[in-house]
């Protein structure tokens, strides 16, 4: 299909191609229709839109509330907005936030600020003003776009106080509505917008009608130049930002694309997702690698439509609209955490929706509990596989096959195409160990990151040289099995110290899931009163709808599957857990809480 100016393959690149022979986790599960090594495109990411707007012109590309808008149309905004920003003097090098939720304007955005041969710095729609003051301040956007609203809008203002921005593009729904809904909604003033708009206020509406889609004509050197400043949670401290190039994120959609493969229904030989077939599900949040990477750009390496969903939880019951959405655009390829797919499982009418749409669905941010992804192929039918990435590796780094009879359910599965991974020693980071052994995980691969914007230190803290290649060190601990798959144990961090022994809460919650009655469960360590340097287990577990328990019966359940450290002293039934908006848990929260608790 796509005519890729490719790169010519280096003596470095070759070696490590015949290297690529000799791993582990090609020998036993690898799919055989999967390459061990891609070529890639010498060329900036934002060709994927020229080209797939080219091929399927008046295809639709993104979807929302029933309206849809082309491939060409989006490419047309899209230089529209670079024409717009090299007039506001943004060019390269520069630095541009988009401060949205999953809205229909964000790819045209996405891919018009990299037009410019300026970086994108995406930003979470639920931060307050101080949390985006510092990520404007951070990297030094001089632009935002923001969703015209009365929590949003306000919140932007504030935040670009002293900071380089010196504009603001207001976002307003209306444009992509249906006009009977657009015209009733601004009657009944029920399309959000906000109070008021400072006096210069410039809006997207009135960019695409003044100027031109005329993008200036920029030299992208794709693996120097910057696409994307992304931040990192910032669960762990100080969030940073993760400077990812043009080739990093384009190698990465390459790879994905390699990886998913399916069986024909008709039976026969595994195949590569088909161009301008699917449909992809937004349902996580474009601001961050997992939904950014795997559905927004993805969508437009394939040409498939994209279902722009602001808020996957929206509706009676929750994710009720989403249900909808699917059912009703016929979605056939989702990436989730494991918190979303728990919840269409527990949806109380999930029965009532046709989702037989839906074919391959990944899941990742969070540890996928073997149970639920059995629940949840047997509600909908689709095949779901677990991937582990991080945004440091733009995001994707190791899955399971998208093949049944390959995957391991409780593993993240072997590192895909281009990527190695090695287990080091947690006391140094620079010794690798044997298969089977535990310790930190290190990445190398095409689509790990430059480093960190403005943080030296912390980028070499990071990085290890292993026989002349560069590997990113995780944090999280785990080995490989016999098969070459590699088992996440936790977060480096998360180790819960036991008398000296070492309890995994990742493993812990795992168990606690397959219990009948357990809908959601966290884990965290808790130092003893009588003894601070050592550690007991305390679980947190919300209940499936209806359902009640008590503490002693959870921890009787638990002394028949697991040894004693592990098991847990303390249960707390609660209504919900501390996530993040991608749905990892924050058992950092939950320790906080539970000492600033003893202490108070």
């Amino acid at each position: 299909m796509h005519d890729f100016c490719i790169v010519a393959v280096d003596s470095d690149l070759r070696e490590r191609r015949e290297q690529m022979e000799e791993m582990l986790w090609h020998k036993s599960r690898w799919p055989e229709t999967v390459k061990k090594s891609l070529d890639y495109p010498d060329e900036p990411l934002y060709a994927l839109l020229d080209r797939i707007a080219a091929e399927y012109p008046n295809s639709p590309s993104t979807i929302f509330s029933g309206v849809s808008r082309t491939f060409a149309e989006v490419k047309d905004h899209a230089e529209r907005i670079a024409n717009f920003l090299t007039n506001r003097g943004i060019g390269k090098g520069d630095r541009v936030a988009i401060f949205l939720p999953n809205l229909p304007h964000y790819p045209p955005i996405f891919f018009g600020i990299l037009k410019t041969g300026a970086t994108t710095v995406t930003c979470n729609p639920q931060y307050k003003a101080g949390e985006l003051n510092f990520q404007l301040k951070d990297s030094g956007a001089k632009a935002v776009f923001c969703m015209d609203h009365p929590a949003f809008t306000p919140i932007t203002y504030e935040a670009v106080k002293e900071t380089d921005v010196n504009t603001v593009v207001v976002c307003s729904v209306k444009r992509f509505l249906p006009k009977a809904k657009a015209v009733l909604g601004g009657l009944l003033g029920k399309i959000p917008k906000s109070p008021y708009h400072e006096e210069n206020a410039i809006f997207y509406d009135d960019i695409i009608a003044q100027y031109e889609p005329n993008a200036p004509d920029v030299k992208i050197n794709p693996k120097e130049d910057l696409a994307l400043i992304l931040y990192t949670g910032g669960t762990t401290g100080t969030p940073k930002g993760a400077m990812l190039t043009h080739h990093n994120l384009y190698s990465n959609v390459l790879q994905i694309d390699e990886w998913v493969q399916l069986d024909p229904p008709e039976g026969g030989t595994p195949e590569k997702l088909k161009s301008g077939e699917d449909v992809y599900v937004g349902a996580l949040p474009w601001y961050h690698s997992y939904g950014l990477t795997l559905t927004m750009v993805a969508s437009y390496l394939k040409g498939g439509s994209l279902i722009c969903i602001p808020d996957p939880r929206a509706g009676k019951p929750p994710m009720s609209e989403m249900l909808s959405e699917i059912e009703k655009n016929k979605g056939t390829i989702m990436h989730c955490v494991p918190a979303l797919y728990a919840g269409i499982v527990s949806h109380p009418n999930v029965g009532k929706y046709d989702l037989s749409s839906i074919k391959a669905c990944g899941s990742g941010a969070a540890p996928l509990p073997p149970e639920l992804a059995k629940q949840f192929e047997d509600v909908t039918g689709a095949t779901l596989f677990e991937g582990y990435g991080l945004t440091e590796t733009s995001p994707l780094a190791t899955a399971n096959p998208s093949l049944k009879n390959k995957r391991k359910f409780g593993s993240i599965g072997v590192p895909i195409s281009d990527t190695y991974v090695a287990v080091l020693d947690l006391e140094t980071g620079t010794k690798e160990l044997k298969q089977g052994e535990t310790g930190e995980i290190a990445i190398s691969g095409p689509q790990v990151m430059k480093g960190y914007w403005n943080k030296e230190e912390e980028t070499a803290e990071v990085f290890r040289e292993i026989d002349g290649q560069r590997y990113f060190l995780t944090g999280d601990i785990g080995h490989q099995d016999e098969d070459g798959f590699f088992v996440i144990s936790d977060r480096k961090k998360d180790l819960v110290n036991v008398g000296g022994l070492k309890a995994y809460p990742r493993e812990i919650e795992d168990i606690l899931f397959e219990h009948p009655k357990v809908a959601m469960a966290a884990v965290i360590g808790l130092p003893r009163k009588e003894d601070p340097t050592n550690e007991y287990v305390k679980a947190y577990l919300v209940l499936k709808q209806g359902e009640t328990a008590t503490e002693e019966e959870i921890i009787t359940w638990c002394r028949e599957r697991m040894a004693g450290y592990k098991r847990p002293k303390e249960v707390e039934f609660v209504d919900s857990l501390p996530m993040t908006a991608v749905g990892k848990v924050l058992r950092r929260e939950l320790r906080e809480a539970e000492l600033n608790k003893r202490n108070g």
